[in-house]
């Protein structure tokens, strides 16, 4: 889907083939894979934070321009979420039905949550508590679909690039063509590639670390060349088909991680309340010791200092 993505756009800005381009990009993805997790998170961590504010700032130009749609936009995303056959005039087999599935569907596709696609980057960072992890990964969430995901939908609605006809990449594109100009065009070929490229090394790693505990050390090369090759392949597909694709093997992800989520749902409330009573301020300790004693009659606060997690 990535490099499907990124062929696109750079075909739409530059003239470049989305094969030539795919091939490109699969030989610079080979270079960091074979330099392992160390040189993936060094990639990342440049490109995630750059890429992040290039397009939050492209997009809060473009809404600026537009301002004065910004509310019809956000009419129009509520009339369309609960009455899909009234855009663009009416769009046969346009239900309720679907929105709810192809919104379903792209935001698990934008955020990941509930696929546990992610754990394997969390679980290598140096922190004090689980918690505190779990807090960064949600805030991973809501910034990828309540901010970036939200600037784009507005971007389209108030550009009136909704009813062009276009999709994917090459919508976006022509939403901010509306202000930018030909170089909107560029602007978001940029963009795609660093957005999309990064996911490519993020979900190269994670399927890393699974072929490395499933089939060995020596699995790992064989899976990079499949990895590489299907960089190239993806570039040339359809975008219809590599949505459906997408889609479905996403879908074979999150029935079992949700199984596992309901079944470690007990430890997470655990590890959750032991963490929220460990970062309680010395104010609250000393409250909750004064009440824990008028109850039991000591009137001591020295049970509710036992019961921090911190020092058990």
């Amino acid at each position: 889907m990535q490099s499907n993505s990124i062929g696109a756009s750079f075909e739409s800005a530059f003239g470049i083939p989305p094969l030539a381009v795919g091939i490109v990009a699969a030989l610079v993805a080979a270079f960091i894979f074979l330099g392992g997790a160390q040189r993936i998170s060094s990639v990342t961590e440049k490109l995630v934070p750059l890429m992040a504010v290039l397009y939050v700032v492209g997009s809060l130009v473009v809404l600026a321009v537009n301002y004065q749609h910004i509310l019809t936009a956000f009419q129009q995303i509520f009339v369309l979420a609960f009455s899909p056959q009234a855009m663009a005039g009416g769009v046969a087999g346009a239900t309720v039905q679907k929105a709810v599935r192809y919104g379903v569907a792209r935001g698990l596709f934008s955020n990941e949550a509930g696929m546990g696609s992610t754990p394997h980057a969390h679980a290598r960072a140096k922190v004090k508590h689980p918690c505190e992890q779990g807090i960064v990964a949600m805030i991973g969430v809501f910034i990828d679909t309540f901010v970036v995901l939200t600037l784009t939908a507005l971007v389209i609605l108030t550009t009136g690039a909704l009813g062009s006809g276009k999709d994917g990449a090459e919508l976006a594109q022509h939403a901010f063509n509306s202000v930018f100009g030909s170089f909107g065009n560029a602007f978001i070929a940029i963009c795609m590639l660093f957005f999309a490229f990064s996911t490519i090394i993020g979900w190269y790693f994670f399927g890393e670390i699974n072929v490395r505990h499933l089939f060995g050390k020596k699995a790992v090369k064989p899976y990079a060349a499949l990895a590489v090759l299907f960089i190239v392949l993806g570039s040339t597909l359809k975008v219809q088909l590599v949505w459906d694709l997408s889609d479905m093997f996403n879908g074979l992800m999150v029935i079992p991680n949700l199984i596992g989520l309901l079944a470690l749902g007990g430890v997470v409330v655990a590890l959750c309340r032991r963490y929220e009573a460990g970062n309680l301020s010395p104010l609250q300790w000393s409250r909750r010791g004064r009440e824990k004693g008028a109850s039991s009659g000591t009137g001591s606060g020295e049970d509710a200092q036992r019961e921090n997690p911190a020092e058990e």
